[in-house]
């Protein structure tokens, strides 16, 4: 068994924290698992990209471009602009947040509309949805990133129990319970489709 998983969003969305809890998932497992970080300007809203590799054995954490098996987004931009990492089948769970790039505040780009037609041009599994307002229903806005993880939970596996105990040891104590709830928030979605 073998995932290679992309998390990829804006600088400050959260998207290490996740990456730190899916590789606390995996190594619980018992899994061999490789993460590496990728940043952009990812001080001042540039992209960031971690790649989460895990299976019995992974010698190098990065992932090709069409290997993915999921790509989690945090930013519908992102998403389209990471969707061609994903192998044909693969899923797509992303927040339809729209964080405006500094080309397009500059106005020398425009912001797509037409995000989710073009990623339907991809042979893809996608889920998107509002993952900041479940996050906001959850109690702080801030857990949209484990709101994102709940959603794509059924994709990467793992017991309620075991999603709960690293987000336990993983998150700081005193945002735990408004991160376990963002997440329950987040597995819900994944059931409506």
């Amino acid at each position: 068994m073998k995932k290679d998983i992309l998390i990829v969003g804006v600088g400050g969305q959260g998207s290490l924290l996740a990456s730190r809890i899916l590789g606390a998932l995996f190594l619980s497992q018992g899994l061999d698992c490789k993460l590496s970080e990728v940043h952009g300007m990812s001080q001042r809203g540039g992209s960031v990209v971690t790649y989460v590799r895990a299976g019995d054995e992974i010698s190098s954490p990065m992932v090709s471009d069409g290997e993915a098996d999921l790509v989690i987004s945090f930013e519908a931009l992102e998403a389209l602009r990471y969707a061609h990492t994903l192998k044909k089948g693969g899923t797509l769970v992303y927040s339809t947040q729209r964080i405006m790039p500094m080309p397009v505040i500059t106005g020398a780009a425009v912001y797509p509309d037409d995000i989710a037609s073009r990623l339907a041009a991809y042979d893809l599994k996608v889920l998107a949805f509002d993952a900041e307002s479940a996050a906001e229903k959850a109690g702080n806005v801030r857990a949209a990133n484990v709101a994102l993880l709940g959603a794509a939970s059924p994709i990467i596996g793992g017991t309620p129990e075991e999603w709960e105990a690293v987000i336990r040891a993983t998150v700081p104590p005193k945002f735990v319970d408004v991160n376990l709830r963002a997440f329950a928030l987040g597995l819900e979605e994944a059931g409506k489709n």
